[in-house]
């Protein structure tokens, strides 16, 4: 069974018992600190924790020395790329989100964010996801291994003005993209690892870092690349490539538009991008890359913009099926924004009143872990429905309740149909046209569920005393 997934003490020893803390007594403060948030999401303390003498210890863990972000989270990034070593081809997906405790006014040592008046952190995640399989539209089907690498930083407004020398040669935010493959080092013989990332991490240092470590990357282009040799640009080489065939992509709602589906023609081609410029000199050429051009035919006519993407890859691309997979290995980066939902409405990162940033950073860490398990239960409701991992994990307890609350499952309790009972408890009408339940209503039916089953405990032991 996926680590995820086990029971949730059983998880959190597991995914935190191996933490260098210097001290015996921090790593099992850890791992009940790590158990009791798994059972009880919800990003604050108290809510984890009734008794009061565990509370104050668990504030007390959160302020002592050797406790930080890094060495919290240490022990799952290392069982999550040691897992990666295993045969099988992984997706390392990498995005930034904004962690926003602006309404947190008693917060101190907070960084910059967003337009430079938000407090918070700027959160940095590679998530690791195994591929088990293809859907007949060429959409990848896989089960979360956990983050294979995560930063969080207070950002600083960069010092203005500054020379092109004198901005290469301090620390930049772009450094952060790609450094959990350079830390990770080169994947072993029978383990493929594909970086998945958007237009964000289109610029040289992480793509080459990439082809140095012998990682296969999907990067969507930000911009019209100069190709080597005076070859042109990137966009009119691939323009005139023909056209390999008609597919339909999911663009996901945002901006105040809805989701919809697009009809997009593919085309491809092989370039070699010219290096850039960098103070020690002009760099050698990205040599021998694909490029995938995504372009949306007949919008309709209240889309201000059509979906057009131009994805970069190393992936062979040159005929319409290799071309078909490299759009869906780029459409699972959404598998990010979907962690990222996990952890701001899932475990409730944003919501803790901890009020020094250093212990804010090691709650972050314990919940950016306990959100890999609540994507896992999600992703499996759709990968393996009708398989029955995550109503292993979740324990008798909780199944007794749903069951006296819904009725009994039919034929019997599945990853999906848990999922969606969950959300029902949280509001999830559940309709045909309703599709899947979002991180919303999963999570206020968790956290009801979560409280009826403490109900229960308390009256099992209030019989046990009588």
């Amino acid at each position: 069974m996926s680590a995820t997934l086990l029971p949730s003490a059983q998880w959190a020893q597991q995914e935190f018992a191996f933490a260098q803390l210097g001290d015996q007594r921090r790593h099992k403060r850890l791992v009940n600190i790590a158990e009791h948030l798994a059972a009880h999401p919800g990003g604050t303390l108290p809510q984890a924790f009734l008794d009061g003498a565990e509370l104050k210890a668990a504030y007390r863990f959160f302020g002592q020395r050797g406790v930080s972000f890094d060495t919290v989270l240490a022990p799952h990034v290392e069982r999550t790329r040691q897992a990666c070593r295993q045969p099988g081809e992984y997706l390392l997906i990498e995005d930034t989100t904004l962690l926003d405790y602006s309404g947190h006014v008693a917060a101190q040592g907070l960084g910059r964010i967003g337009n430079g008046r938000g407090r918070g952190f700027e959160l940095h995640s590679t998530l690791a996801v195994r591929v088990e399989g293809w859907t007949l539209e060429q959409q990848p089907e896989g089960t979360v291994v956990g983050l294979f690498g995560q930063q969080c930083d207070r950002p600083k407004p960069a010092p203005k003005p500054e020379t092109p020398k004198q901005r290469f040669s301090r620390t930049r935010r772009s450094q952060i993209w790609a450094a959990a493959i350079l830390a990770a080092g080169r994947p072993p013989a029978g383990s493929r690892w594909i970086y998945v990332a958007d237009a964000e991490s289109d610029f040289y240092e992480a793509m080459n870092i990439n082809l140095q470590q012998g990682v296969d990357l999907v990067v969507r282009a930000s911009h019209d690349r100069r190709l080597a040799e005076g070859a042109g640009h990137l966009r009119a080489v691939v323009s005139q490539g023909p056209v390999l065939g008609q597919m339909t992509v999911a663009v996901r709602a945002r901006g105040g538009q809805p989701a919809r589906q697009a009809t997009v023609e593919l085309r491809s081609a092989r370039v070699n991008l010219d290096g850039p410029w960098r103070p020690s000199g002009w760099q050698a050429p990205l040599s021998d890359l694909g490029v995938v051009e995504v372009r949306e035919i007949a919008p309709p006519a209240d889309v201000p913009e059509p979906l057009h993407w131009l994805l970069l890859t190393t992936l062979p691309c040159a005929t319409w099926a290799l071309a078909q997979r490299v759009v869906g290995y780029y459409t699972a980066r959404w598998w990010i924004e979907e962690y990222h939902k996990a952890l701001k409405s899932g475990t409730g990162v944003e919501s803790s009143q901890l009020e020094e940033a250093d212990r804010l950073e090691g709650l972050i860490a314990i919940l950016a872990v306990v959100a890999t398990r609540l994507l896992s239960a999600k992703m499996l409701a759709r990968s393996r429905p009708e398989s029955q991992e995550a109503a292993t994990s979740l324990g008798p307890l909780l199944l007794t309740v749903l069951e006296k609350k819904l009725g009994p499952p039919h034929p019997r309790w599945s990853n999906r149909n848990l999922i969606r009972a969950i959300a029902r408890v949280g509001g999830f009408i559940g309709r045909k046209s309703d599709g899947e339940p979002g991180w919303q209503t999963i999570w206020r039916g968790w956290q009801r569920l979560s409280w009826m089953c403490e109900g229960a405990n308390l009256i099992v032991d209030q019989k046990r005393c009588g």
